[in-house]
């Protein structure tokens, strides 16, 4: 656990002030996240609602932690969804958008919100398929209680350094013409990169990296 500050420092010192960190704790335990918070890091992701509610059960002496959910999101979780995370990354359908918002005003909750676009075909990974994204951006618009903030991009498998490069610029750019399409909402926010190539995604205008592995090793699941 100790190589963690160590980890963390490293990582930090390669980043511009401009992009955040998100610690993906899953599959690692509460003890992990102490030792990252011992360290300054205050913004972790789980994919999992249920494993991220056992930790939070754990470190309720720690009130200033960020919580972002980076998983595919099932309608039958969206209330403990929104109970329990700041951030949704992984919003990737009008109706799940629109659930999420009904359920944040029943609740007086306001989470912020990516949108998880699809840029290019992966059976693997859910998402936005680009047109039906600006089709149903009007309709987004209009919700009340949820804040969309941005977009999430996921590289695909067995892409080339180049190839996912080439992915985030075009989410970089994507994002700026939703933006002007939808000049209401702040879509300022690129959530993508990973352990193996948050360094293409920085270059490309990353505001969040999601990094697990580099700095809480091995998953232990």
């Amino acid at each position: 656990m100790a190589q963690i500050a160590e980890r963390l420092a490293s990582l930090r010192s390669q980043l511009p002030p401009s992009v955040q960190l998100i610690a993906v704790s899953k599959n690692h335990p509460a003890a992990a996240i102490r030792e990252a918070y011992a360290a300054g890091q205050r913004h972790f992701g789980e994919n999992r609602v249920q494993e991220a509610i056992a930790k939070q059960a754990e470190l309720t002496d720690l009130p200033d932690l960020t919580w972002h959910l980076l998983g595919q999101l099932q309608s039958n979780k969206a209330r403990k969804a929104v109970e329990h995370f700041d951030w949704i990354h992984s919003v990737d359908s009008w109706v799940l958008a629109e659930r999420l918002d009904r359920i944040a005003g029943e609740l007086g909750r306001s989470p912020k919100l990516c949108l998880q676009v699809k840029l290019l075909p992966d059976p693997n990974k859910a998402g936005w398929d680009p047109a039906d994204l600006r089709a149903e951006l009007p309709q987004l618009s209009q919700l009340q209680q949820v804040q969309i903030r941005g977009l999430m991009v996921i590289a695909p498998l067995g892409l080339t350094a180049a190839e996912t490069q080439a992915l985030f610029a075009q989410a970089r750019t994507f994002a700026a013409e939703l933006q002007q399409q939808a000049p209401q909402l702040r879509l300022t926010e690129l959530s993508m990169g990973m352990s193996s190539d948050w360094p293409l995604a920085v270059a490309e205008g990353a505001t969040w990296i999601r990094v697990g592995t580099q700095l809480f090793g091995p998953r232990s699941l």
